[in-house]
């Protein structure tokens, strides 16, 4: 090797965009098609299964989760993913990334379908059933953030490396989609079927039995995408950046990515005394002095980043209850309120979500990943503070559109800003041997910031008066002061950016030092 790339690489690196570049684009991508939809599709059913188990005879509102069950259904599998992110992430060095990625996939398929068929004689074994199932998803979906950015960034070339991981991550917006159209199709099917009255008609006949079918579907479905493609992720052939610095098989990496350029590579032995000397530890004094900031900087922003996007949980219901997207509970059955749910949710993915995720995919190998990320951060402050600071004005029905408006804003520069390139950033600057690993504790940091934003911020939001609380919950500091707070981590963010370094152009050992290795080693 010596202070040169390997030809392999080097053809990698210079390969033209051809049509292998987008079969791994998709194959990866509908993983995270199926990520985001299991992920995000729990929120769309919610409301129902709180009609169906936890109703209440001679109550004025229709049944709901408690709140430890809500966060129960809607947390597990957070937490399977952020140990399915380190798990993988690791097991990814350890093992290659094609022998891992199969795994990751049938453990979605198995865990979706199972979620749908969640058993039991009573509200509490059905929902411990389908805790458990959906741990085991998210688990599943956690091996697929790490092997899916490594496998693209180790694939692509360096002019278009940017653009190509940023639309595997960018599938997550169509997955999105995809959930709340089936919830929509599911639940018109269901309601054209089963007429029903609304509940303040008639509490037990505003939904019918058969409504159980319904979210079982939903979650199911989850499973037809991952499972597609499948036989495709078991023929893609390991990495040759994996094949080649890991591994050392310059021959076989060569083999391999001749069939997949189409043209000859000639093979290069490695040298053996080389492979000893450059192959410090992860978390080794070495590995904290060229990596620990960089790492810190991926950890940091996407935990900050990921407490601000998943707040956003926290107005959609006012939102949308404010411009008669969903009408008071009380006033609908249990199917109409699903597709009443589904609607808004994918009016919000398709005009702020999924056009977000593809202006990045435009853009950052133009501006860089560096220039998007700090853009992003400082727009989303800019947008949470012009929410913020006149709040009690956005209240008043007048005003609602432009609260609307500017929320849209947020998390369209989220995804055209940090959810994007925190993403793809770890999938760049670290070594090939750490790259799965460092990727995963990226992540799991993100996942972890996910949690508080989702469940910190749900208590932190209530009102300060208890008597104006959601049933249930202690009093907070309000959506006022909760805004501000969030405006502040986006300006933590923002400045933790400084801490990573842009790949933009460069090759991905030139990015990570092991091109330095080489020659400090000869």
């Amino acid at each position: 090797m010596g202070n040169e790339q390997l030809e392999v690489l080097n053809a990698l690196d210079v390969a033209k965009t051809q049509w292998y570049h987008f079969t791994t684009i998709i194959i990866a991508g509908m993983g995270f098609f199926t990520d985001a939809y299991d992920l995000f599709c729990i929120s769309l059913i919610t409301k129902l299964l709180g009609r169906i188990y936890y109703h209440v005879d001679g109550s004025p509102k229709p049944g709901s989760l408690p709140p430890d069950v809500a966060a129960a259904v809607n947390g597990v599998a957070f937490c399977g993913t952020l140990s399915g992110q380190l798990f993988f992430g690791w097991l990814g060095d350890k093992m290659g990334r094609k022998k891992v990625y199969g795994m990751t996939l049938m453990l979605m398929v198995i865990s979706s379908v199972a979620s749908g068929l969640s058993f039991g004689r009573n509200p509490k074994a059905v929902m411990v059933t389908l805790c458990f199932f959906r741990f085991w998803l998210g688990f599943g979906i956690g091996g697929d953030y790490p092997l899916s950015a490594t496998i693209m960034s180790e694939y692509a070339n360096k002019k278009t490396r940017g653009a190509f991981i940023a639309a595997v991550f960018a599938m997550q917006g169509f997955g999105i989609l995809g959930g709340g159209i089936v919830a929509i199709v599911v639940s018109c099917v269901f309601k054209a079927k089963f007429k029903s009255p609304a509940y303040e008609v008639d509490p037990i006949g505003s939904i019918v039995p058969q409504a159980d079918y319904v979210w079982r579907i939903i979650l199911m479905v989850g499973a037809l995408p991952a499972g597609l493609t499948y036989y495709w992720r078991t023929k893609m052939p390991e990495t040759a950046r994996y094949t080649a610095l890991v591994a050392k098989n310059t021959e076989r990496a060569a083999a391999d990515m001749s069939k997949v350029l189409q043209v000859e590579i000639q093979a290069q032995k490695s040298n053996e005394a080389q492979e000893v000397k450059n192959s410090y530890g992860l978390f080794s004094r070495e590995f904290v002095k060229l990596h620990g900031l960089h790492l810190v900087g991926t950890s940091t922003t996407w935990f900050l980043l990921d407490i601000a996007f998943y707040s956003q949980n926290l107005f959609q219901k006012d939102i949308f209850s404010a411009i008669g997207w969903i009408p008071p509970a009380k006033t609908m059955n249990g199917l109409e309120e699903v597709y009443k749910i589904a609607r808004a949710q994918t009016l919000i993915a398709l005009c702020s979500t999924v056009p977000g995720y593809w202006f990045t995919v435009a853009f950052i190998d133009l501006i860089g990943r560096f220039t998007i990320q700090l853009m992003g951060f400082f727009l989303m402050t800019v947008f949470m503070l012009a929410l913020a600071i006149p709040y009690d004005r956005w209240t008043h029905k007048e005003n609602r559109i432009g609260f609307v408006v500017l929320y849209s804003l947020t998390f369209f520069f989220a995804n055209f800003g940090p959810n994007a390139t925190t993403f793809v950033v770890p999938a760049e600057i670290f070594p090939a041997r750490f790259r799965s690993t460092c990727h995963g504790i990226s992540s799991a940091s993100g996942k972890l910031g996910a949690m508080v934003g989702a469940f910190g911020f749900l208590y932190l939001a209530q009102s300060q008066d208890k008597n104006k609380t959601d049933a249930g919950y202690p009093a907070g500091i309000g959506v006022k002061n909760s805004l501000y707070v969030l405006a502040a981590i986006n300006v933590l963010g923002f400045f933790f950016t400084f801490l990573v370094p842009e790949p933009r152009g460069k090759s991905l050992e030139e990015i990570s030092g092991e091109h330095n290795e080489d020659v400090e080693n000869r």
